[in-house]
């Protein structure tokens, strides 16, 4: 039987229009993302309804409309517990919603969070630390080269050509470039070498599985020491998409994902980022659990895609987890 999903996003146009900047809307949706979640669960049998964002739901939920289910790809506007807006509204209203709840939206976002979390599940991540201002960079322990990254992005906003510092007299300004920019902590790890993979998760609990395990390589286009924003904006030319099957990485990246899917509390789908070290073993780098749904350029449509599922298939399976929590 069909339901009434009510469709909650952050449009980057409505916030363009608003006066925020492109970096500001980097995380958030387009129009033909909204577009095509509408056609699939429509070609699904369900009947759909635009919501929009967080205070567009908080207003309509206290009117007292509801939703069999609200299909949540809002990533919010500030702070970093911004992920949880939705999640904790339509708890609060006891309004169904797929994906991560509340604290599991929060701890993910915050990339140093997560990590202590894995690494206290005994799941490998490179060592790091967090470089709150400039000054601190001098106490950093860890050798070079080194990663930078703002602790509580999206979308590989803020990883760019200049997040790889290869010499130790460079941290401080890099650092102090970063935190000027997005006004946070930036997230210092050491610098894993070796090939990445993302993998792609649905479900819940012990019934979670894992759709593919993709890896990403770099044309000669490319920044090739990471999966930087302007890489994912301009993957058509500068990277290249393959599922690694049959090897051990693909074995290995499967058991880690399902372990650090379950040890943050994800549901319904999720992204897990992992990289190798010099030695080939794999390290946990971040968990998305809202991934990009967009059906033409976001990676778990693209690893599903290459997988033989088809983006109505991979919305059936989000939305059939999410109806099996609530006893829809």
């Amino acid at each position: 039987m069909g339901l009434l999903i009510g469709l909650c996003y952050d449009l980057k146009d409505d916030y363009l229009r608003a006066g925020f900047s492109p970096d500001d809307v980097l995380e958030f949706d387009s129009e033909e993302t909204v577009a095509g979640l509408e056609g699939a669960m429509t070609a699904l049998g369900h009947s759909t309804g635009r919501i929009g964002r967080g205070r567009e739901l908080a207003r309509r939920l206290v009117e007292g409309e509801r939703w069999d289910l609200v299909f949540n790809i809002c990533e919010g506007v500030s702070g970093r517990s911004r992920e949880a807006q939705v999640p904790a509204l339509c708890e609060l209203f006891d309004q169904p919603y797929t994906f991560a709840d509340p604290l599991t939206c929060s701890v993910t976002l915050d990339k140093a969070v997560a990590k202590r979390i894995v690494r206290d599940h005994g799941i490998a991540t490179a060592p790091f630390c967090i470089v709150s201002s400039p000054d601190e960079a001098a106490s950093v322990r860890i050798p070079a080269p080194l990663f930078l990254k703002p602790v509580a992005e999206g979308s590989s906003k803020g990883v760019t050509g200049r997040s790889l510092v290869r010499e130790r007299r460079d941290l401080g300004a890099a650092c102090r470039a970063m935190i000027e920019q997005f006004k946070q902590p930036v997230l210092v790890e050491a610098f894993l070498p070796g090939r990445e993979v993302t993998v792609g998760i649905v479900g819940h609990g012990g019934a979670a599985r894992v759709v593919g395990v993709m890896e990403v390589s770099f044309t000669d286009r490319a920044e090739t020491h990471a999966y930087t924003a302007l890489n994912k904006e301009e993957y058509e030319d500068r990277v290249a998409y393959r599922l690694v099957n049959g090897e051990s990485l693909s074995t290995e990246a499967h058991d880690v994902s399902l372990a650090v899917f379950r040890a943050l509390g994800c549901r319904d789908a999720a992204r897990v980022d992992l990289r190798c070290d010099e030695a080939g073993r794999l390290n946990f780098l971040e968990v998305n659990p809202l991934p990009g749904i967009n059906h033409v350029r976001s990676d778990l449509p693209i690893m599903a895609r290459l997988g033989g599922i088809s983006y109505q298939e991979l919305i059936g399976a989000i939305i059939d987890s999410a109806r099996d929590r609530h006893g829809l």
